[in-house]
């Protein structure tokens, strides 16, 4: 028996559709045992609403750039491993922060980006529901739309090497991002603790990214 293509393709966007939608009902959960987790349970801080937010548009990209490179043609296993291992981690990390929020009544997106982790008191319940940068610098390590718009022209092998440029700068800059929330001593436990897994995984994926672009004969992107 042979499928085609497009029937394949299909049966992958519903598989696909309805895991993120089994995410974001279990993110919810999730948000409802936040008080069982945390010495506050009343609400969410600063710290806690603006990670949430920021880390989950953070994720958004690097969710994008897994699934750009894993539908060019030729790509090498090492390379889908990689990109399929982001996608279902971050896809998983952001229905939880999601659900955080969704629970506590608050906008999945920041009126003021980043304004958490410099210190600020921004007012994250007055958020618009656009792509959480706005006017704003953007969030560390992300990419340029240029730099995503190339990741899928480019052939396969200097696909391999952009994507693992591209992810090791997003992954590093996700890590700052996650060792401020849990050095910030307004950030509750459940947030920590999800910072804590970040920082380890993505770490991890940086040591293996970094040697997968090394034996491309690259080298990382300055951060």
């Amino acid at each position: 028996m042979s499928f085609s293509r497009p029937g394949v393709l299909l049966v992958r966007a519903v598989v696909v559709a309805a895991t993120a939608a089994l995410l974001v009902t279990m993110g919810v959960v999730v948000g409802a045992v936040w008080a069982g987790r945390d010495h506050d349970s009343s609400a969410m801080s600063v710290s806690d609403i603006g990670f949430a937010q920021d880390m989950s548009a953070h994720h958004d990209q690097a969710i994008l750039l897994s699934r750009t490179i894993g539908a060019v043609p030729g790509v090498a296993p090492q390379i889908r491993g990689v990109a399929d291992r982001i996608v279902h981690t971050q896809t998983a990390e952001s229905a939880t922060m999601r659900g955080w929020l969704q629970w506590f009544d608050h906008p999945i997106t920041a009126a003021e980006p980043m304004s958490w982790m410099a210190g600020g008191d921004a007012r994250h319940g007055d958020a618009h529901h656009g792509d959480g940068l706005g006017s704003h610098p953007p969030m560390p390590g992300m990419a340029s739309i240029d730099e995503v718009g190339r990741l899928s022209t480019l052939p396969p092998t200097e696909a391999e090497i952009l994507f693992l440029q591209l992810m090791i700068r997003h992954h590093r800059g996700g890590m700052s991002m996650a060792q401020a929330a849990y050095n910030d001593a307004r950030t509750g436990s459940a947030t920590k603790d999800l910072a804590l897994m970040m920082i380890g995984d993505q770490g991890d994926e940086i040591g293996l990214m970094t040697m997968l672009l090394k034996e491309r004969g690259a080298d990382p992107l300055p951060t």
